[in-house]
């Protein structure tokens, strides 16, 4: 009743200062700092944040699948690294994009590298919890029954991180972030839904780490093949400079 009463360009103002609110909450698992912006399939990330240290972004990409032949975006990803990753990757100096992308021993290196890491996901077509959370129980628990690592604990762990998802409903430019610190086996899990408080959990089982960043950072073996294209490419000019 209120707002019928108001001048018209007062109402407009209220309205963009609303929108305005509701979109910087659907981000707000920003960093701490950020510069420049990288637009990811339209959607912006910061070049650079704060975490413990400052982090570049040196990868991004997205996951997809072309579903009746229609071409679905599910998220998009960011990732970020220290700049001194590159000089735990020097016996990978001179090598061209091309190779780097096909080279699994890179990525594991890069993956192993003791820096500080952070990934960050934007979604782009609504999923529930429960699914998002299907996906990383079976990417997880595949690899690390191959790998004769899936033990009683390995499982728990998975349980709870499953569990952490579960109730939770990811509309488009909801975002998920994993943070890696350097020279520990722990992730942090922070969900940003509109609306609602920050969730975090922290996963402290080290073979789920592993497996969770290979998921996304693993060559051959992960998620988003535009992003390991991505990450290639970037340490190429890197490690040629």
């Amino acid at each position: 009743m209120v707002m019928n009463s108001m001048p018209e360009c007062h109402r407009l103002r209220s309205a963009c200062d609303m929108e305005l609110t509701m979109f910087n909450h659907r981000i707000s698992a920003r960093p701490n700092v950020a510069t420049e912006e990288v637009l990811v399939d339209e959607i912006p990330y910061p070049s650079k944040i704060t975490k413990t240290k400052p982090l570049s972004l040196l990868g991004h990409g997205i996951t997809d699948m072309e579903i009746h032949f229609i071409h679905v975006k599910f998220y998009s990803i960011g990732v970020y690294f220290e700049p001194e990753v590159v000089s735990h990757l020097q016996q990978f100096k001179g090598k061209p994009a091309k190779e780097l992308e096909e080279n699994d021993e890179f990525f594991d290196a890069l993956i192993s590298a003791p820096v500080e890491k952070f990934i960050r996901l934007v979604v782009i077509k609504e999923i529930k919890g429960a699914q998002y959370g299907v996906q990383i129980e079976s990417a997880v628990r595949d690899r690390l029954a191959a790998e004769d690592k899936y033990e009683e604990e390995e499982e728990e762990a998975l349980e709870k991180v499953i569990e952490f998802f579960q109730s939770k409903y990811f509309k488009k430019l909801s975002v998920i972030t994993y943070h890696f610190p350097a020279n520990s086996a722990t992730a942090e899990i922070v969900v940003s839904l509109e609306g609602k408080e920050d969730s975090k959990y922290v996963l402290e089982n080290a073979n789920v780490v592993e497996s969770i960043k290979k998921w996304y950072l693993g060559g051959s073996r992960a998620v988003s093949s535009t992003t390991i294209q991505s990450l290639a490419s970037t340490f190429s000019v890197e490690l040629s400079k």
